[in-house]
This record gives C-alpha cells, sequence and structure tokens, in this order.
C-alpha cells in the first residue's frame, strides 16, 4: 500500500485500526494519492492529540474547535518534520476534517467506540472566491509559448502539447500526464481515468490533434537517438509507454545500462511530473509579462468557462470534466466579467 509504517508515524499508534482504514481505501480504490492526503491529515490529527497529551477517545466538539484553530493559524506539525508548517485555507481544511468523518465513519462500521459521530464535525463556511478565467486570446498566447520560448526544439513541442491538450480537453494535470500512448484515438478521442479510477471518454480539437500526431512522430526518433545502438529498435521505443517523456530519463541511460548491464525496466515507466509541468508555467507567465496567474488548474476552469460561454449545456460539461455532481462542476464555470456584463447588455428589459 506504500503507507508510512515508521516509528516516527504517530498516528499508526494513536488512532485505533489507522492501518486497516487505509488499506480500506486502497481496496476500495482510492488513488494512490488520495490514500497519502488521508495519510497525512490523521497524522496531522495525530500529532495534534500527542503535543496535548489527548488521547483518541478524548476527542469532543471543544478538541475539534481547537484543532480548527490551530490549522488555521497554521500551527500544526507536517508528517515530515515536527515543526510549524504554513497556515491553510478553509478548502484544506474542509478536506482534512472531511477526513476525520470518514475515519469515524469507518471506526463505527468496524464496531469501534467513538468519542464523536462524523455529523458532529462541523466543515469551516468557505470564502466564495471568483476565479479569474484569462480571455481567450491570452490563454491562446500562453499554451504556445513554450515553442517560442524553450530553447530545446524537443522540450518546447512537448510542453505546448500538454498545454494544448488540457485547453481542448478540460483534462486534470495528472490525468494528462498519466496518459499513455494508447489512450489516444486517431479521431482524438482519449480514454483517461480520473479520481477515484473512473474512467471516461474526452476530445481533442483538431489543433490539438495535429500537435500531438507532431509530437507522437518527434517523440519516437527523439526516444530511438536517445537510447544505445543495441536498443534502438521499434521493440525498445514501444516500450516507453507514458506519452509525455521526461529529457531526465534520457540522460541517465548510460549511467542506468552500465548499472544494470541492461535498460532497467523504471526508465521505460517515467513521465515528466506535476512539480515540473506547475513550475513551467510560472516561469512561461513570467517571461510573458502576464499578472494573471495562469495554472495548469487554470486552463481546466478555462475549458469549463468557454464551453459555458459558448452555450454548452451544465450537464454536458459535467460529464466532460469528470464530475460525479454538477453542483462541483459549476465552481468550475466562471463566466467571465466581460461575458455578464454583455449578457446584462443585451438580455436587460429595460434598455434605456
Amino acid at each position: 500500500m506504500g503507507h508510512n509504517t515508521s516509528p516516527n508515524n504517530t498516528a499508526d499508534s494513536v488512532l485505533p485500526q489507522y492501518d486497516d482504514f487505509l488499506l480500506s481505501l486502497t481496496i476500495n480504490n482510492y488513488t494512490e494519492s488520495t490514500v497519502k492526503n488521508y495519510e497525512r491529515d490523521l497524522e496531522a490529527l495525530a500529532q495534534f492529540l500527542v503535543t496535548r497529551g489527548l488521547s483518541f477517545q478524548d476527542l469532543s466538539k471543544q478538541t475539534i474547535d481547537q484543532y480548527k484553530a490551530e490549522l488555521i493559524a497554521g500551527q500544526r506539525a507536517t508528517l515530515k518534520e515536527q515543526k510549524p508548517s504554513s497556515a491553510l485555507d478553509a478548502k484544506s481544511i474542509n478536506r482534512m476534517l472531511t477526513t476525520l468523518r470518514s475515519y469515524l465513519a469507518f471506526l463505527i462500521d468496524r464496531d469501534e467506540d467513538v468519542p464523536l459521530i462524523p455529523q458532529q464535525i462541523k466543515l469551516l463556511k468557505k470564502e466564495k472566491r471568483i476565479t479569474h478565467v484569462p480571455d481567450l486570446h491570452e490563454i491562446l498566447t500562453f499554451v504556445e509559448s513554450p515553442e517560442h520560448l524553450e530553447s530545446n526544439e524537443f522540450i518546447g513541442l512537448r510542453n505546448r502539447t500538454i498545454m494544448e491538450i488540457m485547453l481542448a480537453s478540460g483534462m486534470r494535470i495528472s490525468e494528462v500526464l498519466s496518459l499513455q500512448n494508447d489512450n489516444v484515438e486517431d479521431s482524438g478521442k482519449m480514454y483517461v481515468t480520473g479520481k477515484g479510477h473512473k474512467q471516461r471518454f474526452v476530445y481533442l480539437t483538431p489543433r490539438a490533434r495535429e500537435l500531438l500526431y507532431r509530437y507522437r512522430g518527434e517523440r519516437r526518433e527523439v526516444i530511438r537517438s536517445a537510447l544505445p545502438s543495441p536498443y534502438q529498435s521499434d521493440e525498445y521505443v514501444d516500450k516507453f509507454t507514458y506519452l509525455f517523456v521526461t529529457k531526465k530519463t534520457f540522460d541517465g541511460l548510460a549511467d542506468a545500462i552500465k548499472e544494470h548491464n541492461q535498460l532497467p525496466d523504471y526508465v521505460f515507466a517515467s513521465h515528466i511530473s506535476a512539480n515540473h509541468l506547475q513550475a513551467k508555467f510560472k516561469e512561461y507567465r513570467l517571461q510573458l509579462g502576464f499578472s494573471t496567474p495562469i495554472s495548469p488548474h487554470t486552463l481546466r476552469h478555462a475549458f469549463a468557462t468557454y464551453l459555458a460561454e459558448s452555450g454548452a449545456s451544465p450537464a454536458a460539461i459535467q460529464i466532460l470534466l469528470g464530475h460525479e455532481s454538477l453542483e462541483t462542476t459549476t465552481t468550475y464555470v466562471n463566466a467571465s466579467e466581460r461575458f455578464a456584463e454583455e449578457t446584462h447588455t443585451d438580455y436587460h428589459p429595460v434598455k434605456k
């Protein structure tokens, strides 16, 4: 399962059936990253209890309020280091409280005595913020920029292809970076696995499809040229299953072969990381002189917003985004101020 069972893991010794709870998440097809989030959330709770000399059974409405206050103030200890970390926003705190609710529900289902029931854990009221989505011209300038800003032509093409796919399909960063070569059909339809291992089809625009076709051709040649002569056949090139390969993998091929006397399997399973791509987004934005923050998630918001502004059904957008709830989709569909003003001008009955 991969969760932390080291002596430094306070949750394992403080919270009853902690390991069983994490195991149940894995069994029920929660993704590895989601299980890690639950683990971190419960470790933070365990650290809170230990530092106050409290046991799990000492949890009460009052201690939960103190816990919330600590999270808001940024006084919690983290899994990696026993010192205060930065303050959290309401969304992050509510995720941690929701984790506690799920844990309590699990214990009740196992007939474990619990000090509180899940319904007694009240979430924070979230401040509703309007996410600013740049206009289409600014977004297109941004997604085209890697080919102009990167000195390495292949890296520029790869990063632009990633951005074009995200804008065309509304995919999450984790979904696009997990794409494998055989996920893509010639028609531009792509089969992706989203949160909770839920699968769906997404679709590319002709522009994104053409760029992806060009990238895949370049990708094969880059991989082939990076491999030592005994490994340049299609047999080895095709073993690189992830669509968006990383240059770092190729730079280390000679050392990997020397160490293992062959190409080790882990070489074929590498792909660009989310942290690297997020850093690239920031780098491009600064180089372009854009004041509006643009992140991978911005492209997902932009996808939903542009479709809504063009009259797309919210239910259809929900399916394309891979949301279970239409309510979740509404947080992504942020009509721009420009669009709202135009709507008011065009449709308000009092014209004068």
